[in-house]
């Protein structure tokens, strides 16, 4: 035949039929939308933000400089779980940007969070 299985549960016994413990490793799904720090904070010139989903569905990050202008933005759709971005410390244009604080905020449905980051060179 065609199509797929998925193995979701199994048990498991020595020769003479003593029970062998055993467990799956399971994903945890997020229950809420988070936005973890960033890592490494401060840094240079890589960081990753890590963004908690509860569901399907479009997402958005956006870095910010102290003037409020946008330098980067990333965006996505993603099955539930964790999505890790990276960002390497250039603009949009592909340019390295300053040291300094930057802001990120991200979306995911109706909701926005958004932290702080500092780039130190």
């Amino acid at each position: 035949g065609s199509g797929s299985l998925k193995l979701k549960e199994a048990e498991f016994a020595t020769y003479e039929g003593e029970s062998i413990a055993s467990s799956f490793g399971t994903t945890q799904v997020p229950q809420e939308f988070e936005v973890s720090q960033n890592y490494p904070n401060p840094f240079n010139p890589m960081t990753q933000i890590n963004l908690n989903l509860p569901s399907y569905g479009a997402w958005k990050l956006t870095v910010i400089n102290i003037a409020g202008q946008v330098v980067k933005s990333f965006e996505g759709e993603s099955p539930a779980g964790v999505v890790s971005v990276q960002w390497n410390g250039n603009n949009d244009a592909g340019q390295p940007v300053a040291s300094g604080v930057y802001f990120y905020r991200a979306e995911f449905a109706d909701q926005k969070q958004t932290k702080k980051m500092i780039m130190l060179k």
